[in-house]
C-alpha cells in the first residue's frame, strides 16, 4: 500500500525513469496501466487520472509524443471499459439463474437496472473522472444489461473527453514553476478532488431520492 502511495506521490519520477530505461516500450506499459484500471474491476487502484496528468506533462517537455499518448490512453480507456461491461453482462447469467448473487441483493440490482435506463449514459460518462466507480460503472452496466448500442456510444465519448480533459491540462499547466515543483501534491489534490466531487454526487442522489 505504501508502495503504491508512493508511486503515485512521485508518478513524474518513477514515468520518468520507465521513459528512459524502455523507451517506445513505454506506450504499451501506459496502455495496459489504463486497459487494466478501467477494465478489470480488480485493479481500481491503478493511477488513472493522475498518470494522464503527468503523461501530458512530460509530452509537453518532448520526453513522449501527446498524439500517440491521446490515441492509447482513448484506445485503452474504451477497451477497457467494454471487457468491463461484457464481464459484468456475462455475470449477470449466474445472476439471472440463481436470482441473487453473494452479498449483492436481487432488489438491488433491480433498482441499479432502472437507474440506469433512466440514467445510464450521463452516469458512464461522469464515472470517468472518478475513482474506483469509474472502474465499476461498466460492469455494473453490464450487471443490468444496459443496451451495448448506448453503452459503447457514451463510453466512447466518456472516454475522449476523459483523455482530453487530463492529457490537456497535464500538457499546458504540469511545467508552470508552482505546480512542476509540487507535483506529488497536485497529483493528490486531483484525487481528493474527484472523490469528493463523486461522494457529493451520491449524497446529493440519495437526498432527491429521499
Amino acid at each position: 500500500m505504501f508502495d503504491l502511495v508512493g508511486i503515485i506521490l512521485h508518478l513524474d519520477t518513477y514515468l520518468s525513469a520507465i521513459i528512459r530505461d524502455y523507451g517506445l516500450w513505454v506506450y504499451l506499459i501506459l496502455f495496459l496501466i489504463i486497459f487494466l484500471e478501467t477494465g478489470l474491476v480488480v485493479t481500481p487502484f491503478l493511477p488513472g487520472d493522475s498518470l494522464l496528468f503527468v503523461a501530458g506533462t512530460l509530452a509537453a517537455v518532448g520526453l513522449l509524443n501527446f498524439s500517440w499518448l491521446f490515441i492509447i490512453f482513448v484506445v485503452a480507456a474504451i477497451i477497457g471499459d467494454t471487457v468491463n461491461y461484457w464481464m459484468g453482462h456475462h455475470f449477470s447469467k449466474r445472476v439471472l439463474e440463481k436470482g441473487k448473487i453473494r452479498f449483492v441483493k436481487k432488489e438491488h440490482l433491480d433498482s441499479a437496472y432502472h437507474f440506469y435506463e433512466k440514467h445510464g449514459g450521463k452516469t458512464i460518462i461522469l464515472a470517468r473522472f472518478l475513482p474506483f466507480i469509474r472502474t465499476f460503472a461498466p460492469f455494473v452496466a453490464g450487471i443490468v444489461r444496459m443496451k451495448y448500442r448506448s453503452f459503447a456510444s457514451y463510453n466512447i465519448i466518456g472516454g475522449l473527453v476523459w483523455v482530453a480533459a487530463f492529457l490537456t491540462a497535464g500538457y499546458f499547466f504540469g511545467n508552470i514553476p508552482i505546480v512542476k515543483d509540487n507535483l506529488g501534491l497536485v497529483v493528490v489534490g486531483i484525487i481528493i478532488i474527484t472523490v469528493v466531487a463523486g461522494l457529493f454526487g451520491f449524497l446529493r442522489h440519495k437526498v432527491q431520492k429521499k
